[in-house]
């Protein structure tokens, strides 16, 4: 090659390598295509009281249960198995697609009921999934793709609820709707509200429903309601999607936690359970949790229910393959073992009773110092959280004044007191009321 060839062919290297160069700097998604996403607004909060060097900080946002020293409470049960666990040895293999079958057959008993007609007559499947969020998330991708109206049917959700409902239904392409549920003058339930939503609701809509305990207000419907809301749904033909997160954390009593979703099967309701473990069994960082899906029943439901099992199996490979093991291990456990069971329910009742014990005394400490407006609804209530009714600033004064932190519509969580901050707690929200008054 002579040396004017030479030159030339490295001339043309330069500028081919120059545009080779030139199109991988052009971005696909700039800036301009992918905006920044707003900060979560609980766990900014959370990031928030870590930074904050007060002594007298409060923190009332993350729904986490915390002993009386506002500390993470390792169950005793689970403790217990733990250490069975850790002599036994652990595999540390692939669990199925759809779950441990020893964890997955006794959530469905303890949410559905032992003697539940659903589970008699084999109408009724569970697969494991990544906590309550995975299991709402499971059922949500199954009735986007599989539910045969055209359009799809709107989700109905509560009003408020909790914030993850929203992004998790219109992720999978369904559209949102609401139903009146708390009543901000009353600080309770609007339930006149609801059964009119409902009524007025297209038939077949999806209506996400909270068992108990539910999040963020802590209001829960009587059994009478509960009733009128099914015969209401069952004259709509609306479709139930129960989210149960607090079974037996809400009031120490399984059982009771779980009635309307029993009663709900017992009328023959098709429906669909979100089961969560993290709240009754403090598995927070294992995500355990449970997705059932319940047949109506009639002389295809078997065949039925076993399709939508194949089905929903398929969409749990594509988007995990397999759930993780050793939080199923342990409830698994727990759940069969009826020592262990029993160990359990008494851990429940202490939870649940210290959060009662709280609002009680949070009450009680408001009331005694006049402090202006009602404070009933705060034992009325029940669970985790509490609606307390105070507004967007008196929230932001108490952050700002008093070093106590919570969500800015007012919601706390009630874990978060405890006999060493309980009367700080009442101090600053009768300050700040009286303040703002």
């Amino acid at each position: 090659m002579s040396p004017s060839s030479s030159s030339i062919a490295r001339n043309r290297l330069a500028s081919l390598s120059s545009h080779i160069m030139g199109s991988t700097n052009t971005s696909v998604f700039s800036p301009s295509t992918v905006s920044a996403a707003p900060e979560d607004p609980l766990f900014g909060l959370a990031q928030a009281y870590r930074q904050d060097p007060s002594d007298k900080k409060v923190d009332l946002v993350i729904g986490a249960y915390r002993d009386n020293n506002a500390k993470p409470w390792i169950l005793p049960v689970v403790r217990k198995a733990n250490e069975a666990l850790s002599q036994e040895g652990y595999d540390y293999e692939y669990l199925p697609i759809k779950g441990l079958a020893s964890f997955t057959s006794a959530a469905q008993k303890v949410i559905l009921g032992v003697d539940s007609p659903a589970i008699r007559e084999k109408r009724a499947c569970t697969l494991q999934t990544i906590s309550g969020t995975g299991a709402v998330h499971l059922g949500a991708l199954f009735l986007s793709k599989f539910h045969p109206a055209n359009p799809k049917p709107q989700v109905y959700l509560s009003s408020p609820t909790w914030a993850n409902h929203h992004q998790i239904f219109t992720n999978v392409g369904l559209t949102l709707a609401n139903y009146p549920y708390f009543d901000p003058k009353t600080r309770g339930l609007d339930f006149t509200g609801m059964l009119h939503a409902l009524r007025s609701a297209p038939s077949g809509s999806i209506i996400l429903l909270h068992a108990c305990a539910h999040n963020p207000t802590g209001v829960d419907l009587t059994r009478d309601q509960w009733k009128e809301v099914a015969a209401v749904m069952r004259q709509r033909n609306l479709f139930p999607f129960f989210d149960t997160a607090y079974q037996g954390f809400a009031s120490g009593d399984l059982n009771r936690d779980a009635w309307a979703v029993r009663y709900f099967i017992e009328q023959g309701f098709e429906l669909c359970v979100a089961q969560s473990f993290a709240k009754n069994f403090g598995l927070y960082g294992q995500r355990t949790g449970a997705f059932h899906f319940v047949s109506a029943p009639g002389a295809e439901a078997q065949t039925a229910n076993a399709n939508i099992a194949s089905q929903l199996a398929i969409l749990q490979r594509s988007e995990i393959s397999n759930p993780p093991a050793y939080g199923a291990v342990i409830a698994s456990r727990v759940l069969n073992d009826p020592v262990l069971f029993a160990q359990w329910e008494e851990d429940l009742r202490t939870m649940s009773g210290r959060i009662a014990e709280m609002r009680t005394g949070l009450r009680q400490r408001l009331e005694s110092k006049g402090t202006p407006g009602t404070w009933e609804h705060i034992t009325n209530q029940i669970g985790m959280f509490s609606f307390t009714g105070l507004s967007e600033p008196q929230v932001k004064l108490l952050r700002d004044k008093w070093h106590v932190y919570m969500t800015k519509n007012g919601r706390i969580s009630m874990a978060g007191l405890n006999t060493h901050n309980l009367d700080y707690f009442a101090e600053a929200v009768d300050s700040v009321v009286r303040e703002t008054s």
